[in-house]
C-alpha cells in the first residue's frame, strides 16, 4: 500500500517544503485539492459532510493544483502528484489538456489526473459552463483530454465539443493516468469505463471495502479484471498500524493521509511542526516493516 500526503488547506508558502520533506521521508505521492473560489452563499449542499456545509471558509488558502504540481515537481525528483480531484465541469477540455500535458512533461511523468464533475452550480455558472447535462459533458471532456494528450494531429466532433484537426506538442512521453472521484453509482461506472483508478472522499474502512468490492466486480464484468487499477482512499476510522493493515486487506492501494491533522494540529500549523509530523508518520507506518 502506498502512502499519499494530502496538502489540503495548507498555506501556500508551505507547499514546496511539504513536498520536499514528504519525498525525503519516503512518501509516494502528494494529493492536490481543487477549489476555484468561495461563494458567500451556496445553492447546493456540499456532498461530503453530514449537514452539507463546507469544511473551509472564505480565507482558506487554495492554489491551482496543476500549478502546484509543476512547482513541487521542480523541487523533487521521485515524488508523484495527482489532483484529488480536479472539478472538470467548470473548465474547458482543450485548455485543460494543454495544462495537464505541460505538468506531465515538466514532472517527467510524475503526474496523475484525478477528475470529478464538481458539486457547486456557482462554479459552473460563473465560469461560463452549463450545469445541466454536466455528467454527460464531463464524460466527453475526458474523451477530448485523453485524445489530445495522445499526441499527433487529431479532431473531435461530439455532442458538446467540436474541433477540426489540431495538435498539441509535446505530448507526454507516457500516458497520464486518470483517477475518477466520487461515491455514486454513476461515478463508479465512470471509473470502470475510463479510469486507471478510483479516488474517494472521506469514508470508513467498511465503506471503502464495500466500494472496492463493487468496483472489482464491475471491472471483471467489463473485462478489466487483470488491468492495473488503483484504489485511493481517505479513511476516517483507521489510524493505527492494525487499522492500516485492515485497509490494505480491504484492497486499498493508496492511503491518503494528513499526519498533522491526525496529531491534533490545525491545517495552518507551522511548517516545522508539519515536517516533524511527516517524519513521525513515516517512521511509524512507512519504515516500520508492517507490510513485509
Amino acid at each position: 500500500m502506498q502512502y499519499t500526503v494530502s496538502v489540503a488547506m495548507s498555506p501556500i508558502d508551505q507547499l514546496n517544503e511539504l513536498a520536499k520533506t514528504a519525498e525525503e521521508v519516503g512518501f509516494d505521492n502528494i494529493a492536490l485539492p481543487d477549489s476555484i473560489f468561495y461563494m458567500e452563499k451556496q445553492s447546493a449542499d456540499y456532498p461530503y459532510t453530514a449537514d452539507g456545509s463546507r469544511m473551509w471558509n472564505e480565507e482558506t488558502p487554495w492554489a491551482d493544483p496543476l500549478i502546484v504540481a509543476g512547482a513541487m515537481g521542480a523541487v523533487t525528483s521521485t515524488l508523484r502528484f495527482y489532483t484529488n480531484v480536479m472539478k472538470l465541469g467548470s473548465r474547458n477540455p482543450v485548455l485543460m489538456a494543454r495544462q495537464v500535458g505541460s505538468v506531465a512533461n515538466l514532472t517527467n511523468n510524475r503526474f496523475g489526473f484525478g477528475v470529478g464533475i464538481g458539486w457547486a452550480p456557482e462554479e459552473f455558472d460563473w465560469c461560463g459552463q452549463p450545469y445541466t447535462k454536466r455528467g454527460k459533458r464531463v464524460d466527453e471532456m475526458i474523451e477530448v483530454i485523453k485524445l489530445l494528450l495522445g499526441g499527433g494531429m487529431v479532431e473531435f466532433h461530439g455532442e458538446f465539443y467540436d474541433f477540426d484537426k489540431l495538435q498539441m506538442s509535446p505530448a507526454p512521453t507516457k500516458p497520464v493516468p486518470f483517477y475518477v472521484g466520487g461515491h455514486t453509482d454513476v461515478a463508479l461506472r465512470r471509473a470502470v469505463r475510463i479510469g486507471d483508478g478510483w479516488t474517494s472522499a472521506m469514508m470508513t474502512c467498511k465503506q471503502a471495502a464495500d466500494t472496492i468490492d463493487t468496483l472489482k466486480k464491475q471491472l471483471a464484468e467489463a473485462g478489466r479484471a487483470d488491468d492495473p487499477f488503483e484504489y485511493q482512499v481517505v479513511c476516517i476510522d483507521k489510524f493505527d498500524v492494525d487499522g492500516h493493515r485492515e485497509l490494505a486487506d480491504a484492497g486499498v492501494t493508496d492511503n491518503i493521509v494528513i499526519p498533522w491533522i491526525f496529531e491534533g494540529l490545525g491545517f495552518d500549523a507551522p511548517i516545522d511542526k508539519k515536517k516533524d509530523s511527516l517524519k513521525r508518520f513515516a517512521d511509524t507506518y512507512i519504515h516500520s516493516g508492517w507490510q513485509n
